[in-house]
Parts: structure tokens; sequence; C-alpha cells
């Protein structure tokens, strides 16, 4: 997919789907997890619960089972069949939202399960608003493609649904080297086919989401995410899901305009999460 660039221009995809849950969703909910029972926030009972597209409710539920936590995640009922299936595998309980109101709708019905909560069972690790999930980046991701690139990169891209993996990665990579470029990339308009992805112009802006520490945003159509994933299964051997192939059409769109660099992106799953869509 890059044969057309010159030499002087590489494109480099991190594998996230290798994690053990099989995103790049791991990290930030190992972090949420591991802060929230090292402050006392979480344990002696109490039962975590997030919204969640479904990638960070799959590592919340993997590592709740390994951990003995109760989950219980709240999800958008339009969400992947498969994706249901691996969080309830692991044994943590459903609670579906408005499938019309997507990830919005999910954040505000946990914020009401939450607020309705006298009993104090709930620990809510509010994913969208919780400095832990960057931080998992800041202090994983970013040092791990420093390293990669032997501290060659000059692009890193990622596209925002919790915005986590930009806002902490870009963060760690500008601690590296001012010069690295950190470039956003949602959906194009509200009405998007990007699972997981946020329109930030219309939708709840998660807390963490800075975009003043962005050097460019980019907005992608869906159909470009859809057929760069479909181009990178047949073309790369990667199967990915769309928010990955989002990133990589960006990253490409970026690398034809430059006479050099080294780009990185994300590969945030694997596409089996999306057969039969």
């Amino acid at each position: 997919m890059s044969a057309h660039l010159p030499k002087s221009v590489e494109v480099w995809v991190k594998l996230e789907s290798m994690n053990p849950g099989g995103s790049v969703k791991d990290r930030p909910a190992r972090q949420i997890i591991t802060e929230a029972i090292e402050r006392g926030d979480l344990g002696d009972g109490k039962i975590l619960i997030d919204a969640t597209s479904g990638n960070t409710g799959i590592a919340y539920a993997m590592i709740g089972a390994a951990m003995g936590i109760e989950v219980h995640l709240v999800m958008p009922g339009n969400v992947s069949a498969q994706r249901k299936h691996i969080v309830e595998t692991y044994g943590a309980k459903i609670i579906y939202s408005d499938p019309m109101d997507g990830s919005d709708g999910a954040i505000r019905l946990v914020r009401d399960i939450v607020a309705a909560d006298s009993a104090n069972r709930y620990y809510y690790a509010n994913q969208y608003g919780n400095p832990s999930n960057p931080r998992a980046h800041e202090l994983t991701t970013a040092p791990e493609i420093w390293q990669q690139t032997a501290g060659r990169i000059t692009h890193f891209l990622a596209s925002t649904g919790t915005s986590g993996t930009i806002m902490g990665t870009g963060r760690g990579l500008k601690g590296f080297n001012r010069d690295v470029r950190v470039i956003g990339c949602q959906p194009s308009d509200a009405f998007h086919g990007l699972e997981g992805l946020k329109h930030m112009p219309t939708s709840i802006v998660p807390a963490i989401y800075k975009q003043d520490e962005l050097d460019e945003v980019m907005f992608i159509e869906t159909e470009d995410g859809w057929d760069t994933a479909e181009r990178l299964a047949k073309e790369e051997g990667i199967g990915a899901g769309n928010s990955a192939g989002a990133n990589v059409y960006a990253a490409l769109k970026i690398a034809r305009t430059l006479e050099s660099g080294v780009l990185v992106t994300v590969i945030c799953d694997h596409a089996d999460r999306y057969f039969g869509e």
C-alpha cells in the first residue's frame, strides 16, 4: 500500500491487535484498574462499571475475570455481535443503551446508573474522563514507538474515540522530541459508520481530549476507513477494523505530501470483531 511512496518516506503500523485482549484498549483498561486499586477506589467487592463501544469493555472483562472483579458494561445496542459475545464469555454483564444514540447514549446511561447508586456498589471507571487512560499510552505506547523507530519518528496519527491513544502517545512522543507531529483523526460527520470513533463537534467531548495539544486534525469519510481496512487485509495480510482503516488512510494521505518522514499509526483491533457487518 506504500509502494508508491519514495524510499525516504516510511509508514509503519503498530499491531495493537496482538495485545492479550485483542486491542489497543488493553493498555488503558489495565492502567485504570491498577491505579484504582492502588487508590482504594476499587476492591472489597465493588463493581467496575463504564460505558464502552466494545474494545475497552472486552479489556475490562478480561482483566476483571483474571482479578476477581465484577464488571458491568453499558454498550450501544448495535455494537458488533462478536464484541458482545467476547464480553459475555469473560463473565461481564452488558447493559444496552439506545443504538441510535451511539457512544454518547452509553455515556449518558452509565452516568444515570451511577448517580442512582445510593448503595455505592460501583466504581465508575470513566474511560472518557480518566487521566489513567492517556497516561497508559504516555508510559508504554510512546516509549515503545520511540524505541522501535530508533527515535526517527516524525509523525504519529490516531483516530479519536476516548482520545486516550492520541493524547497520551502524543504527549509521550513530544517528551522525546517536540518536533514530532501529532495528528488526530475523526469521522467527517455525526452520522458515520466508524465504530467507536467520535465526531467531536457533535459529540460529548471526552474530558481527556485536548485539541490544542494536537498539531493537526483530519476528518475521515466512513467509506475511506472501511475501504482501507479491506485493502489492509488483501494487500498487506493485516486483518483490521474500520477505525484502523481510518488511521492507515490518514497516514498514507499525509505520507503522499512528504519528501521524507517516518509515520506511525495504530492497528486498533482485529477484523474478526467486525465479521458479519
